[in-house]
């Protein structure tokens, strides 16, 4: 089967380390949410997964083939990220032509008909653009490239809420059209949440979580009620954290639900994904 294996990552700048014994695998035609807080690795690893960076230890294979300098290998993916592989300097409709030059597999029409979708204007030098732009015109390029792996870093930085419903509807129909891999680091959870297939989720460099998204949300729920009901039903659990609004309370568990111990005053609902993350990846003595 097709699959990226990231086969374990060390990446470090001095003492820090962005990525710590991370062991990955992306499987073929899946979309995935990699999310994390700001410096937990995401960005770092999608460079180490595309070589614009070097791992200090382990491999990363795509398809049973070291990614490292390896030019068959990195035609085969893309990365959309906040940095720019081109000059500023130059016009949109010639970094286009630069990336169709480099990967072979461009499609100029759907990009010049997706640029009119956005109202971006391709004769602009990229230095020109807003900051929503420079974002849209780099979606463009990755919905317009015949690549199997597509990693988009922050894919919707700068975009006002229309493109961003825009995008994500152009996305799901090029994956439903191609059946590509992609990965989507983004902080923007709850927009993401009906897309990927699976989750990730890192905290300091590490992978805390790695599993359908579905299996993560069922295996976990939230109960409210008074609080001294809550913090009695709580006893013994897998409690994640709490929201407190006056006297009512709201626990975020993971495991099945206590039905012995349920009151008629309190009430059951489903993990929100957004809740789930920020639960999981506080920092020690954050509220």
């Amino acid at each position: 089967m097709e699959a990226i294996n990231v086969a374990n990552i060390t990446k470090r700048y001095g003492d820090i380390y962005a990525l710590e014994h991370v062991d990955l695998n992306f499987e073929a035609g899946k979309i995935y949410g990699l999310l994390g807080r700001n410096g937990a690795g995401k960005s770092t690893l999608l460079k180490a997964m595309t070589n614009r960076i070097f791992p200090d230890d382990g491999v990363i294979y795509l398809n049973d083939q070291p990614v490292m300098e390896n030019d068959e290998v990195l035609h085969q993916m893309y990365l959309m990220s906040e940095e720019d592989m081109y000059p500023k300097s130059m016009k949109v409709k010639d970094v286009f032509h630069w990336t169709d030059e480099f990967y072979g597999c461009f499609n100029m029409e759907k990009a010049k008909e997706l640029a009119k979708k956005f109202e971006l204007n391709i004769n602009k030098k990229v230095k020109d653009l807003s900051t929503g732009y420079q974002s849209i015109y780099k979606l463009i390029i990755a919905l317009s490239l015949d690549v199997p792996y597509v990693f988009l870093d922050e894919p919707v930085l700068g975009l006002d809420a229309n493109h961003r419903e825009m995008f994500y509807k152009l996305l799901l129909e090029t994956y439903m059209e191609k059946q590509q891999t992609i990965v989507i680091a983004t902080h923007l959870i709850e927009e993401i949440a009906n897309l990927i297939e699976e989750i990730i989720i890192l905290k300091n460099g590490k992978v805390i979580v790695n599993q359908p998204i579905e299996d993560i949300l069922a295996a976990g729920y939230s109960v409210s009620g008074l609080a001294k009901d809550i913090d009695t039903y709580c006893e013994g659990k897998h409690v994640l954290g709490y929201d407190v609004l006056g006297g009512l309370k709201i626990a975020y568990i993971m495991g099945e639900v206590d039905k012995t111990s349920l009151k008629d005053t309190m009430e059951i609902n489903p993990l929100n994904l957004q809740k789930l993350f920020v639960e999981l990846t506080k920092k020690e003595g954050e509220i």
